[in-house]
């Protein structure tokens, strides 16, 4: 109600609750002036069913009455007592917002010294910590698996973040870093640079960078493309810059590519993103989750990374 710009809004909905309210008032009261004394004769509504079934039109029943009248007081005492008369706030001053932030108030209160503890631990320490790693994850499927999935590899477009393949580094620090501020990454669209040509030589040149199906002449004539222009960013051996966010195109990590063994999809992926540039996002979370938060998923998310780089067990 507050974001109304006009009050009229407001008085439309008073009037109309308040009116609503009244005149089922009325209605009530000249229902209770309706009476059936012994041996009279009750009217009917006028409608037949079967030849002789019919409606009487008799009162109604007292219990009823004085349900409806109860229900009646409740509604009023209620609209009062809480907000639902345009932007009157109630004597009790009662927002959805002012719940949300006791609740989270109380949870906080209750936590803060789980939340201090790991805090003072060094990311490597938490991401070992069994307990740790439960909230962590109750944390990343809150905030992070809409994103990232709950299983944390990720999908088109959104990176996986159980492998070791790092847009800006997978150091604890780092990771850190990357949830505490946010990411902004953009590759520049080439394709009225390079014409179409020019983009399926380049992209060729990017498959066989690893070892991936490819045409070995166009290739070799998207390399010169690839060493005057893309290795600005992605390196002249096209190993990426974690300092910019530009990916390791040697890994055989695609980002935008439905499949990471299909050369086929893998080439269209690089066509369109040559062609088109790509901008990626990912929000910053410290002020909305606050330093221990982010320290907590910053750990849950490195331990994910070193769980799939662990050797297996023989």
């Amino acid at each position: 109600m507050s974001d109304f710009v006009s009050s009229f809004w407001s008085v439309w909905i008073t009037v109309i609750v308040i009116g609503g309210i009244v005149g089922l008032a009325i209605l009530l009261v000249s229902q209770k002036s309706k009476r059936v004394e012994p041996g009279e004769q009750v009217e009917t509504m006028g409608h037949v069913w079967d030849g002789d079934l019919e409606e009487y039109n008799n009162p109604m029943p007292r219990w009823w009455m004085g349900l409806f009248w109860l229900t009646l007081l409740f509604g009023a005492a209620y609209l009062v007592a809480y907000p639902g008369l345009g932007t009157y706030k109630g004597l009790f001053n009662w927002t959805s917002v002012g719940e949300y932030q006791a609740e989270r108030s109380k949870a906080e209160a209750k936590y803060k010294a789980t939340y201090d503890k790991f805090l003072k631990m060094d990311i490597k320490a938490v991401a070992a910590d069994q307990e740790a790693r439960q909230m962590g994850q109750r944390m990343f499927r809150t905030y992070c698996m809409q994103c990232h999935g709950a299983d944390a590899k990720g999908a088109k477009g959104f990176p996986n973040l159980t492998d070791s393949d790092w847009l800006y580094g997978g150091e604890p620090e780092k990771i850190h870093e990357t949830i505490s501020n946010g990411r902004k990454g953009a590759m520049p669209a080439f394709g009225a640079a390079f014409g179409e040509e020019g983009v399926r030589n380049v992209a060729n040149y990017v498959l066989s960078l690893s070892n991936l199906k490819h045409d070995e002449v166009r290739a070799q004539q998207g390399k010169e493309t690839f060493q005057t222009v893309c290795a600005a960013c992605h390196g002249a051996e096209g190993k990426g810059n974690q300092a910019i966010g530009a990916p390791n195109l040697t890994d055989k990590t695609w980002l935008y590519s439905a499949s990471q063994n299909n050369a086929t999809m893998i080439e269209k992926s690089i066509i369109e993103t040559v062609t088109n540039g790509r901008t990626g996002v990912m929000p910053n979370w410290k002020e909305f989750l606050g330093d221990a938060k982010v320290h907590l998923l910053a750990s849950y998310v490195y331990g994910l990374s070193q769980q799939a780089a662990a050797p297996a067990s023989k």
